[in-house]
């Protein structure tokens, strides 16, 4: 019976492993789908409506690794605020990771804070995301990150 104990218990991990393998090939794929029919289309409706008010932004998405929605200052072509989506290396679900990247000013460097992607959303659920929901959290995160700087213009 011992002997049998262990074959089993090496067979049952073995199983784990193929199965972890198979999380993490399905992963990336799943990343690009959010980013292909989730974000980008939100980003560009973000970019059209800011358009109407004089200020430039733009998104990118890099390679299953990250996708970005950048703002300018207004009427300048300088970037103010980032909301980088990134997918964690070797990522077995889409547990998300969110870069707030900023400027206080025109003149100030760069400041970064790095937080879970929109917490309140199981991983399980991100590909059923609406649009809306990540719009406002964009501008959440926009609107905090302006109020902050105008209050804090250090």
């Amino acid at each position: 019976m011992a002997e049998n104990d262990w074959r089993d218990d090496l067979a049952s991990f073995l199983e784990d492993l193929r199965v972890i393998e198979g999380c993490k090939g399905e992963t990336p794929g799943n990343f690009k789908q959010f980013c292909e029919f989730i974000a980008e289309p939100c980003f560009e409706s973000l970019s059209i409506e800011l358009r109407k008010y004089g200020i430039r932004s733009r998104f990118r998405t890099h390679k299953g690794k990250w996708t970005a929605f950048e703002v300018n200052f207004p009427k300048l072509r300088l970037d103010n605020f980032h909301y980088i989506i990134c997918l964690p290396k070797n990522s077995l679900e889409l547990k998300l990771k969110l870069r707030i990247k900023g400027r206080k000013n025109k003149k100030s460097p760069m400041e970064e804070k790095v937080k879970s992607f929109m917490e309140n959303v199981l991983p399980s659920e991100i590909l059923k995301l609406p649009k809306e929901e990540l719009i406002q959290d964009v501008i959440k995160h926009y609107k905090d990150f302006s109020f902050e700087a105008f209050s804090n213009p250090g």
